[in-house]
């Protein structure tokens, strides 16, 4: 019933309109329209009449095409950058302070023992390589290098290259393809030293071939102190690192004292304890009152480098990393060097950035709409991409190697990778780690910041303390800490770092849309107006004959529907009806029977005859009926 009253409603309006064919309705668009050229298309004459169709077409050609493009420009999402420059009472960065040796040899030195036995060896084998040295493997625990052992690669002949265990071991020894080499020998120059890595019980192999034997031991010390300290106890491992109070020597903020309490202590696997100042966890930030070097942080560190790891840290010195409160310091990737013996001074220059989002930018406010646990979590730490590259690689490395890698948090319920329970670890870590597809996979996954906060560092450095203060400086120094009249620091050991701001300004580099939705509708109606003379109610003109274009298709649509039904509807007739002679006949004669025959004779495949004559008149017609009654009936027959 709706739907009925609803298209009734529609035939009325088509009737007080535009008509109710196509052409009625495309003439009176023309007529009443407000956009130019259409018009002289039925006022002109034949042959203006084609040339305005002509050009109609073409300029709504061209207005179409001006507005793919200024679509398509608009969902680019392009962002224009602003830069601004504010100032104002800025918060001091967060400084991270870290020693270039993660643990104190004279504290982990028995957790080492058969690791740097077999170090020892191997550079011995590097540096003299006669074979008669090689003998000195069979005193060592060769349990270790067993499992993954450095290799010498003879390629002099390139069709058969060779493969020698570096200490010599027969159970090793053998070319690339697996036959057995006795009696070569072969020395670091002449020949490609690498890392051997096997899974599944020795039968899958790879080997990580490096450029110098430098690389390749450090790497492959590396790898095996991971397997070490991963199954030492993280309580263990801080106790072994350097303490607040040995490496803090003197500390000052602006002209207030400060000290290794000031400091926010975390482990860091590839540095050690690791320290923190203004932080701003557990307290507002400190700000800066002024540019310049006495209103910044200055500190005295001892880095203890006569207790390094000797094979572990091959560099001495501070790692250092200035970033926003909150944030977790990935001082691997992002900190920088203080060299001992200087006093290093870094001017700071602070950029924020402010990125619109989506979908001008791919980037997150806080995380939690990125497909990646976040490990880093429990610091209570703010969200970075760096958080989420890691967090992606462990999630990933527990997914294929069953275990975590001892860099990175674990995940709940999960367990660090070590030689015996996992014995396959190393050969699946470095699958992933030279994996293009995994890290793609992973800076895909993550996303930037929409806020950050970027310190660009100006460098300079001098020597400290001179030929004539060293003297006073290191008997103060060593009196302070250790209460004692000799001198028990050392020069090649103390580090002097002076943070500051370099200008009381920061920068904001921000991004808006280039191309808002006012843009877009000035330049789709400019185009419009421009071209073809229209407005918005032409729009809705041409709107409104679409309306009504769909409303004739529906009306006739609707009418075919009807009249097929009826036509299915109707009987179909066992034989052809009477003619006319029959008709007469039977009135007269009650005992006339028409001849079957006679009635198929001519009329195959039992076709029905044509309905003769002329059908009798109407004479309902003739009765009086109120004028909306017929007027509906004769809808309803329209429709």
């Amino acid at each position: 019933m709706h739907v009925k009253k609803y298209l009734l409603k529609g035939l009325h309006r088509l009737q007080k309109g535009p008509g109710y064919s196509y052409k009625e309705l495309l003439v009176w668009y023309c007529n009443n329209t407000n956009t130019h050229g259409p018009k002289r298309i039925i006022c002109e004459g034949p042959k203006k009449k084609a040339l305005w169709l002509l050009l109609t077409l073409l300029f709504a050609c061209l207005v179409c095409w001006q507005w793919g493009v200024f679509i398509r420009t608009y969902l680019g999402w392009e962002v224009s950058v602003a830069l601004s420059l504010g100032f104002k009472t800025m918060d001091f960065p967060a400084v991270t302070l870290c020693n270039a040796s993660p643990f104190q040899y004279s504290k982990v030195k028995h957790l080492l023992k058969d690791l740097d036995e077999l170090m020892e060896a191997v550079l011995e084998r590097i540096v003299a390589p006669e074979p008669g040295r090689a003998n000195a493997s069979s005193t060592l625990n060769l349990t270790i290098w067993n499992h993954t052992p450095l290799v010498l690669i003879d390629e002099r002949d390139l069709r058969h290259p060779v493969v020698l265990d570096l200490l010599g071991s027969n159970n090793t020894n053998g070319s690339a393809s697996g036959s057995p080499a006795p009696g070569r020998t072969c020395s670091a120059q002449e020949c490609k030293v690498a890392m051997r890595l096997c899974s599944l019980n020795g039968t899958a192999c790879a080997f990580w071939n490096f450029t110098s034997a430098t690389q390749a031991v450090t790497e492959w010390y590396v790898l095996q102190a991971t397997n070490i300290f991963s199954q030492v106890p993280r309580q263990e491992l801080v106790a072994m690192g350097y303490s607040a109070q040995r490496m803090i020597l003197a500390c000052l903020f602006g002209t207030e004292p400060c000290s290794h309490r000031n400091f926010t202590a975390i482990f860091y696997p590839y540095y050690g304890n690791c320290y923190i100042f203004n932080w701003g966890m557990t307290e507002k930030a400190l700000p800066s009152a002024n540019p310049g070097s006495e209103f910044g942080l200055k500190l005295v560190l001892d880095i203890g480098q006569e207790d390094y790891v000797p094979f572990l840290a091959s560099t001495a010195g501070a790692r250092l990393l200035l970033h926003e409160q909150r944030t977790y310091p990935f001082i691997r990737e992002e900190g920088i060097y203080a060299m001992t013996g200087t006093e290093t001074s870094i001017g700071v220059l602070v950029d924020k950035l402010q990125r619109m989002g989506e979908p001008y930018s791919p980037c997150t406010v806080n995380g939690s709409d990125v497909a990646v646990q976040n490990l880093y979590s429990d610091y209570n730490t703010t969200y970075s991409i760096q958080a989420c590259l890691h967090s992606c690689f462990q999630d990933h490395m527990i997914h294929n190697c069953s275990c975590g890698h001892y860099l990175y948090p674990l995940p709940l319920g999960e367990r660090y990778c070590n030689n015996q329970d996992f014995p396959d670890w190393a050969h699946c870590y470095l699958d992933l780690r030279m994996s293009v597809a995994l890290r793609e996979t992973c800076i895909s996954m993550c996303k930037e910041s929409c806020n950050d906060t970027q310190y660009k560092m100006t460098i300079s450095m001098a020597d400290w303390p001179s030929e004539a203060s060293e003297d006073w400086i290191l008997h103060v120094l060593s009196q302070e800490r250790d209460q004692s009249p000799n001198i028990t620091v050392s020069r090649n050991g103390i580090v002097k770092l002076n943070i500051y701001f370099q200008e009381f300004n920061y920068r904001t580099i921000e991004e808006s849309a280039a191309n808002n939705i006012v843009w877009l509708l000035s330049n789709l109606g400019g185009q419009f107006g421009f071209w073809m003379g229209g407005s918005v109610l032409c729009l809705i003109e041409f709107g409104e004959i679409i309306i009504d274009f769909l409303w004739i298709t529906i009306i006739r649509l609707v009418a075919f529907l009807r009249s097929l039904r009826r036509r299915r509807a109707r009987a179909p007739c066992d034989s052809p009806p009477p003619t006319v002679a029959e008709l007469v006949e039977a009135h007269t004669n009650f005992g006339f029977q028409p001849d079957p025959a006679s009635q198929a004779e001519g009329y195959p495949n039992g076709q029905p005859l044509p309905i003769p004559g002329t059908p009798p008149p109407n004479y309902d017609s003739l009765r009086l009926q109120p004028l909306d009654t017929i007027e509906s009936d004769s809808e309803g027959d329209a429709i």
